[in-house]
């Protein structure tokens, strides 16, 4: 503990004398810098001067209803949260390591219809179709993000994109992470990217997207400690040397592997009048009074467990198998067809009514371990918008699959915006209803130690939401109720008689109706270069133990925020999160699913406070960070999934560096 202790210390030091040289040096170099290069500009009033607003990105769901693009983001706001686990906006539950297995700590059904896989755990890893970004730049754009460097946590990305004419744009995004953990095999390693382009005619009616996207992402898996008393035991020096359930190496080693690639094309074409906004300018706009559009979308996944030694410490369910290999398979094929109507007064775009209305068909070949089945469904899509000026947004969706294997689901949404004034804030109402079917993992598996074949009924979902929202105060809070027929879960099979045969074998279940109410509120303040922010989660059901989520969840940062020289951007603060005892869940190896246990053991929570600093100097963003510092004090660890510890404090160093000239 104290030689962690003296690292961190020391890489904090370090980290802060960087921030004061760099301070120092700024006033001669970065000033000098940019008086040049505003001499530059007046003298050469022909030359072209690039900046980060003449690269611009859109993204697909921007793309369906008008061709508008967003400016890059060049700040360093919230650049220290690289590790999808740990967002404050949507924390999880997790094995320990950057990468393992994870699941969201606060209540969000998906509101998904249709065939679905079932599994998760890797999830937040994924690079989609539907996340790619398509770019439109004067110069060459890229950029180039590490963290890690000589510590745990190695992340890399690099992306690059090009206009090969004023119309067509070209680009590359690649990722690779290697992470060892602090416990024997929780080894994790990724190499996932995409290559995008996007194709507008230079009549701007036409657009083409296309991407094509690839993931390999490799979990090692340890079984959980041994040590129950690891927190407690004076005798452990290394939490390296802790006795793991499974540990061999190398070829042999335990792990979960999830490979997903796709392909992905959309063709759109604008007929009749098409409306300009900011003809010229980089953020020029195009709204279409008549639309086609066509999408067709390949996808295959496949999900693997493997191990290849004996279960001496009990980590799977009874059984005397050493080799264990088990393989899903899921090859979806999607096609979509999409007709939109605009009705607004010409050129005027604050008074519209649209109308959208859309066919799929789906293809899917699924296999398991025993056999391969094929399934399809087929779906209309609608939904009826009406805007009134800038103050009133009304929309209602509609998403039904009228024939295939998951006939019958559907989900039916309204929302409205209403902006009550600059002053006061903006109301936002929203209701769905939703009819879905149990994804395929709890219908059917077939692997090693899970066996079924269940007739489960379609889980029934009916939301309403408030929202109300003040930027001129900081203020933004959410009331949403859930009333949930046959909440589809995983648990351990009832084993009243403590029968060891039955111990960590799971089953599919569903709940009766389930109630929920949950709050949010996030409430930021400003005093002169401090800042407070602050976000709070309430949840009360009457079936907490089944959705196994803690009844409050806050987080709150303190920061200083100030700007040197109109060239150094700087914030130092420190994060503090928390969340009441909750009865967690188990993980189960083999299926990748967390599971609901036969017992109701509550961890000890507490708070975990983070320090960090991020930095911007012109195209280069810099964070480091000291996470769970509170452990050099108390408490010496915690869990939030059964029997696997997570990180201890740990110190973290990132850079970016945007190029576009």
């Amino acid at each position: 503990m104290s030689s962690n202790f003296l690292r961190s210390f020391l890489s904090i030091v370090f980290a802060f004398a960087l921030i004061f040289s760099v301070q120092a040096q700024v006033d001669d170099e970065f000033s000098s810098a940019l008086d040049s290069a505003r001499a530059k500009e007046d003298n050469k009033k022909d030359s072209v001067v690039f900046s980060a607003k003449y690269v611009r990105f859109a993204t697909l769901n921007m793309l369906k209803y008008a061709t508008y693009t967003q400016q890059i983001d060049t700040s360093h706001h919230n650049f220290q949260y690289y590790n999808q686990q740990n967002l404050p906006w949507n924390p999880s539950i997790n094995l320990g390591s950057y990468g393992l297995a994870t699941r969201d700590l606060l209540f969000q059904p998906s509101k998904t219809i249709g065939f679905q896989p079932g599994f998760h755990a890797l999830e937040r890893y994924l690079l989609t179709s539907d996340s790619v970004r398509y770019y439109r730049a004067r110069a060459r754009y890229s950029e180039l993000y590490a963290v890690g460097f000589f510590f745990a946590d190695q992340v890399f990305k690099v992306k690059l994109a090009q206009n090969i004419n004023p119309n067509w744009n070209i680009g590359i995004d690649y990722h690779a992470t290697n992470t060892e953990g602090y416990f024997s095999n929780q080894d994790y390693s990724d190499r996932k990217g995409t290559v995008h382009t996007w194709y507008e005619s230079p009549s701007k009616r036409y657009n083409m997207l296309a991407n094509v996207t690839f993931n390999k992402l490799d979990a090692t898996e340890n079984g959980s400690i041994i040590n129950d008393s690891l927190f407690r035991d004076d005798k452990v020096s290394s939490w390296y040397s802790v006795i793991t359930k499974l540990n061999r190496k190398l070829d042999a080693r335990p792990y979960n592997k999830w490979n997903d690639n796709s392909f992905f094309l959309r063709q759109s074409y604008y007929i009749g009048r098409i409306d300009t906004v900011n003809n010229g300018e980089p953020e020029m706009e195009i709204h279409p009074t008549n639309a086609i559009a066509h999408n067709t979308h390949v996808r295959q996944q496949r999900f693997v467990f493997y191990k290849n030694e004996d279960d001496t410490y009990s980590a799977f369910p009874y059984g005397n198998y050493r080799e264990v290999h088990d393989t899903t398979k899921v090859t979806t094929i999607s096609n979509e067809l999409t007709y939109a109507f605009y009705l607004r007064p010409k050129s005027l775009l604050k008074n519209e009514a649209k109308l959208n209305v859309g066919f799929q068909n789906d293809l899917i070949w699924y296999a398991d371990s025993i056999s391969t089945d094929f399934y399809q469904n087929s779906s209309v899509k609608g939904d009826l918008s009406y805007k009134f000026s800038d103050r009133i947004d009304f929309n209602v969706g509609v998403n039904q699959i009228v024939v295939g294997h998951n006939f019958g689901d559907y989900l039916y949404e309204a929302k409205a915006d209403i902006l009550i004034g600059e002053n006061v804030g903006k109301i936002s109402l929203g209701a769905y209803s939703q009819n879905k079917s149990p994804e395929m993992v709890f219908s059917r598996m077939n692997y090693t130690y899970h066996q079924w074949n269940n007739d489960l009924e379609k889980t029934k979902t009916q939301n309403l939401s408030f929202v109300y929202s003040n930027p001129r105060v900081r203020f933004k809070g959410r009331l949403e109720y859930f009333l949930i027929d046959n909440h589809t879960y995983f648990k351990e099979i009832d084993n009243p008689n403590d029968d060891a045969r039955f111990d960590r074998v799971i089953e599919a279940a569903q709940y009766g109706k389930l109630n929920l109410l949950k709050a949010t509120v996030e409430q930021n303040f400003k005093f002169g270069k401090f800042h407070l922010d602050n976000r709070v989660v309430y949840q009360k059901s009457d079936a907490m133990d089944v959705i196994a989520t803690p009844e409050l969840y806050t987080w709150h940062s303190i920061y200083y925020d100030s700007r040197w020289y109109d060239v150094l951007n700087i914030r130092i603060g420190a994060d503090v999160r928390f969340n009441t005892p909750f009865v967690t869940p188990s993980y189960s190896i083999s299926t990748g699913q967390f599971y609901n246990t036969n017992t109701s053991l509550e961890f000890s929570t507490y708070p975990i406070v983070d320090f960090w600093a991020t930095m911007n100097i012109k195209r280069v963003n810099l964070f480091i960070s000291n996470n769970f510092t509170n452990q050099y004090l108390y408490p010496k660890g915690y869990y939030s999934v059964r029997r696997y510890p997570m990180n201890p404090a740990n110190f973290r160093f990132g850079a970016s560096w945007k190029f576009y000239d």
